[in-house]
C-alpha cells in the first residue's frame, strides 16, 4: 500500500476490518446518543443512573440507564481510536464480541437468579439479551474472519504477519 505524500498514513482503501470497526463504533456512538433523547427513549422520566429501577427503554424495547448509555458512548469512542490500525480493529471487534457474549451470559444469569436484585446494575431484559447475543457473534465473526488481504476466507496467517 502506498504511503501518502508526507510519508504518513497509507493511501488507498482501508482494509475491510477497519471499515467494519468504524461502522460498529459509529453505531455504538449513535445508540449512546439516542439513549439520551426523549421520544426515541420511551418513559424518559424513569431514566435512572444504573440498576433495574430504570424504566426507560430505547425505541420502547431495550431497557437502558444513564450508565448503559455512557458505556455505549465510551465503547464507540474506544472503537474509533482502535480502528486506526488493523490490529486495533481486530481487537475491538473480536474482544468486543467476546465481551458482549459475556454480557449475554450475565443477562441470562440475572434473569435466572433475580431480575429485581442488586446484581442487575446494567438493566437488561429479554430484548437486550437477544441483542447482546447477536452483537457478540457478529462482532466476533467480523474481528476473526475479515482478513486484511482478501476479506473472508483468505490465506491463513499468524498475528505477527498482520500490520
Amino acid at each position: 500500500m502506498a504511503r501518502g505524500a508526507r510519508g504518513g498514513r497509507p493511501t488507498g482503501p482501508r482494509p475491510r476490518v477497519q471499515v467494519a470497526a468504524l461502522i460498529v463504533a459509529g453505531v455504538f456512538l449513535l445508540i449512546g446518543i439516542l439513549g439520551f433523547i426523549p421520544g426515541v427513549t420511551t418513559d424518559y422520566g424513569e431514566l435512572r443512573f444504573a440498576g433495574h429501577h430504570s424504566g426507560a427503554r430505547l425505541l420502547g424495547l431495550f431497557q437502558i440507564s444513564i450508565l448503559h448509555n455512557a458505556l455505549h458512548l465510551l465503547y464507540g469512542l474506544a472503537g474509533l481510536v482502535l480502528a486506526r490500525s488493523v490490529g486495533g480493529s481486530r481487537l475491538f471487534l473480536a474482544g468486543g464480541g467476546a465481551s458482549y457474549l459475556a454480557l449475554w451470559l450475565y443477562g441470562l444469569a440475572v434473569e435466572a437468579i433475580d431480575e429485581e436484585g442488586g446484581v442487575n446494575i446494567l438493566p437488561v431484559n429479554a430484548a437486550d439479551n437477544w441483542l447482546h447475543l447477536a452483537l457478540g457473534f457478529g462482532m466476533l465473526a467480523l474481528g476473526l474472519l475479515l482478513s486484511n488481504q482478501a476479506g473472508t476466507g483468505g490465506r491463513l496467517d499468524t498475528p505477527l504477519e498482520r500490520p
